[in-house]
């Protein structure tokens, strides 16, 4: 697989939030993803700044990603400027959570 945004939004995917079993892409999770040969830099939200899953999730981006591509550092940074709001939720997420 080669090193893009769009592979590596494919792979992150994956990476599913175990409350509303929906993808972090689609809960609106991802707020970038920057290249630079071989490292990868996520900048991510959650939905609030004391939530339980912060480390499982730093855990399975990286995860996910060294495994997708070889030799591949990940680093992940986990901000809450802008805080998350349903709004950044994809429309498949909203419908699956009953928003309109």
């Amino acid at each position: 697989m080669k090193l893009t945004k769009e592979e590596v939004i494919k792979v992150l995917r994956n990476v599913v939030d175990p409350e509303v079993g929906i993808n972090i892409v689609d809960m609106g999770f991802i707020y970038g993803v920057e290249i630079k040969g071989k490292k990868v830099h996520i900048k991510m939200t959650l939905t609030t700044p004391g939530c339980p899953m912060h480390s499982m999730f730093v855990h399975e981006v990286k995860q996910s990603l060294e495994s997708a591509f070889d030799d591949v550092e990940v680093q992940v940074e986990v901000v809450f400027d802008p805080p998350w709001t349903p709004e950044k939720m994809s429309n498949e997420a909203k419908k699956k959570l009953g928003f309109k």
